[in-house]
This record gives structure tokens, sequence and C-alpha cells, in this order.
């Protein structure tokens, strides 16, 4: 199974909507909160291409944010993605 990260902030609710689906469904993740920390905004930014969270990484790839991560949910792909 790959590792799931996943960059939050502490207000977004997008972030609180993203994590409640892997909850959901049972999948760990690693959350990296970049409240208060420009040092790891900027390095997800930079992975990322987005300064917006959340953005979700399944191993090296890039997922994107709480509405790619529902996608893929809805289209049967989250758990065959982790794989």
């Amino acid at each position: 199974m790959k590792k799931v990260i996943i960059y939050t902030t502490k207000t977004c609710p997008y972030c609180f909507k993203a994590k409640r689906l892997l909850k959901k469904l049972n999948i760990a993740y690693k959350e990296i909160s970049v409240d208060f920390n420009p040092k790891l905004r900027a390095e997800m930014a930079e992975k990322a291409g987005k300064t917006s969270v959340p953005q979700i990484w399944f191993d090296d790839n890039h997922i994107g944010g709480c509405d790619d991560l529902h996608h893929l949910h809805e289209t049967g792909d989250l758990i065959e993605s982790l794989h």
C-alpha cells in the first residue's frame, strides 16, 4: 500500500473533508500541518505547484486536493491508486 501524505491547515474545511474520507475508508495517512510554517508551505507549493491546502500525495504521486481525492473515490479508483 502506498504512503498517503496530506498537507493541511487547522482551519481548512476541505482538509477536514479529505481527512474524513480517508478515515471513513480506513486509509492511514501522514498529516503535515503548514500552519505558521512558511518553510513547509513553500516546500508543499514547490512540490505541488499550488499553494492551496489540502495537497495530497500517494508516495511520490501528487493526487491534488480534496476534490481530486473525492473524484478518485467516486470513480472507484481510490483504493486501486493506493496499490
